[in-house]
């Protein structure tokens, strides 16, 4: 068997040299789906895995011609962190024969599905913890299956003639986790479900109702669908079925009613749930989705196709070094991890805490990316963002079709505007955020950049 791997994987080797050899005739890309789901028996983020009620799957497209190549990635799972954003990113660029900088993975943030973070797993192993909701060996399994993945995508590339822009309005999904009072602090929080009718009755609040989507076409023919719509994407989890939730289950519907390949980002949606229209009854998930997949069928129906010659097609990427919490502090953390006498919880949350810290500390950097193509504008981001990161974007460049992908890198946790820190609220408490205030003007700085707008005008978030 590993010699027909090994001849296999051989074969393609060289189908893609011959594949790169022709980039120079334009622009072209290639599209992935590999299966993601844990084995019964692993460990979800919460939950070992009972059953795969729907799977998950790792995603992405490979963009070919305009330079190195580009890799996207989105995973059915709740997050990837620290040693897993660094080992996908690595094996999606070696195998695309790219630079690290010119990948990005990220999450849609399903609760039934796998938490990949090596490194912090790593530092419960070496503490003698024994509640580690990892299941790094699979892990690792799927980051293979996402590298042979993508070597097959570059031999099947097809050429791009012209890319698609339209947008859908989501009705009756999102609504603003943090309900606040006249004097701007948090008095509610809006989990992902609400029975209580009075927390439900609140507005909105500031949320982004407008789904993206950017498609590839080769002529008439759309190649990839790539839509982006920011909330968290709960109806009701712990159920220990591995499921993609309800905007997975709309990206599957569209998938199925287009028969065009479908890949799906988490906005900007840290501070964005659908507790407004959700009181946890198991019937809303298919209502949810439901209304998902009709926002992207409006978008479907509106996309405007413009033909796209390389020289519209560029990739920017600029490493930003985020603060870490000023609670933080390394000794104490450590101590507690390695005290078998606290709670597993407190030591598990002091293994995050001190993993990133020491990420802080030693000047690890984390991308902030730019996939520029024709109007469309794609910015991949960190952490569970606010909402008013992704609105600033838009704002700054109102002449363009600004998108944006966040659950990236998944160890800063929570990253809220400046003003949220001392607003209250669950997104902005010590164990919810590893990261400081200042983290706002250091992303829009970086954001600013990669719009090409001067970082020196771009306001304060509120």
């Amino acid at each position: 068997m590993r010699k027909l791997i090994a001849w296999w994987m051989y074969v393609v080797t060289l189908m893609v040299a011959g594949s790169q050899s022709t980039q120079a005739q334009g622009l072209r890309v290639g599209v992935f789906n590999v299966d993601a789901s844990p084995p019964v028996g692993s460990w979800m983020a919460y939950d070992p895995t009972t059953k795969v009620l729907i799977p998950l799957s790792a995603r992405g497209i490979v963009i070919l011609g305009a330079d190195a190549p580009v890799v996207l990635s989105s995973v059915d799972w709740l997050g990837i962190g620290n040693g897993g954003q660094r080992e996908f990113r690595e094996a999606m660029a070696d195998a695309a024969g790219t630079t690290f900088e010119r990948t990005a993975i990220h999450t849609v943030h399903q609760h039934d599905a796998i938490w990949c973070d090596p490194t912090v797993d790593a530092l419960c192993a070496e503490n003698g913890l024994n509640y580690r909701p990892f299941d790094t060996a699979f892990a690792r399994v799927v980051m293979q299956r996402v590298r042979e993945a993508v070597v097959v995508a570059i031999a099947s590339a097809e050429p791009v003639t012209h890319v698609g822009l339209g947008e859908g309005i989501v009705e009756k999904v999102a609504s603003n986790r943090r309900v606040q009072g006249p004097d701007g602090r948090v008095i509610h929080v809006r989990w992902s479900s609400v029975k209580d009718e009075t927390v439900r009755a609140f507005p909105e609040g500031t949320i982004d109702p407008v789904l993206k989507m950017m498609s590839f076409w080769n002529g008439e023919k759309p190649l990839v669908a790539v839509s982006l719509y920011a909330t968290h994407p709960q109806s009701y989890y712990r159920t220990g079925e591995a499921n993609p939730d309800f905007p997975g289950i709309a990206r599957n519907l569209r998938q199925e009613a287009t028969g065009v390949p479908h890949l799906h980002f988490n906005g900007a949606g840290g501070n964005i749930t659908a507790g407004k229209y959700n009181d946890a009854a198991h019937e809303n998930r298919a209502i949810l989705a439901e209304r998902v997949a009709a926002g992207m069928e409006r978008a479907w129906k509106t996309t405007i196709r413009t033909p796209i010659e390389l020289k519209e097609v560029a990739w920017k990427s600029v490493p930003v070094h985020l603060p870490p919490a000023k609670h933080l502090r390394e000794e104490s953390l450590a101590s507690t991890l390695a005290d078998p006498s606290k709670p597993q919880m407190e030591r598990f949350r002091c293994a995050q805490q001190l993993a990133w810290l020491r990420r802080c500390h030693s000047e690890d950097t984390i991308d902030v990316a730019c996939l520029s193509i024709g109007k469309a504008r794609l910015i991949t981001m960190p952490g569970e963002l606010f909402v008013e990161y992704q609105l600033a974007a838009q704002r700054l460049r109102p002449d363009l079709f600004v998108g944006m992908a966040s659950y990236g890198e998944y160890a800063p946790a929570y990253i809220g505007t400046a003003v949220s820190y001392g607003q209250g609220g669950y997104e902005t408490q010590p164990d919810s955020s590893h990261v400081a205030p200042e983290s706002e003007g250091i992303l829009m700085r970086a954001v600013a950049q990669v719009l090409d707008v001067d970082p020196s005008k771009v306001p304060p978030l509120r």
